[in-house]
């Protein structure tokens, strides 16, 4: 079994910045590509970003530029640092590794 836990989300005005936490235990044998999803309200979820166990990153247009997704050394724990933020950003943001879902973590933007 595998466990996915995700932290950090949070209130942030427009403009503002929140780095997201991700960490994946359990039944796990090795480093694998770990993603980054993002679900509006009344939306379909959405890529994000993903982060290979080799450390090669790779983002959704919309996010390019802004969001920087890290992994923690030779773990499956990984980071999205989020700059430049804006309301279109908010959504519940969620960690996958292999199948495996987290819970998701919110993140909203307002002032």
């Amino acid at each position: 079994q595998v466990q996915v836990v995700e932290s950090g989300g949070g209130l942030v005005q427009p403009g503002g910045s929140l780095r997201l936490s991700c960490a994946a235990s359990g039944s796990i044998s090795g480093l694998y590509t770990m993603y980054w999803y993002r679900q509006a309200p009344g939306e379909q979820r959405e890529f994000v970003a993903y982060i290979t166990s080799g450390g090669y990153p790779n983002y959704a247009d919309s996010v390019k530029g802004r969001f920087t997704i890290s992994r923690a050394g030779a773990k499956n724990t990984v980071y999205l640092q989020m700059n430049s933020l804006t309301p279109e950003g908010s959504a519940v943001y969620y960690c996958k590794i292999i199948h495996n879902w987290g819970q998701g973590t919110r993140v909203t933007v307002s002032s």
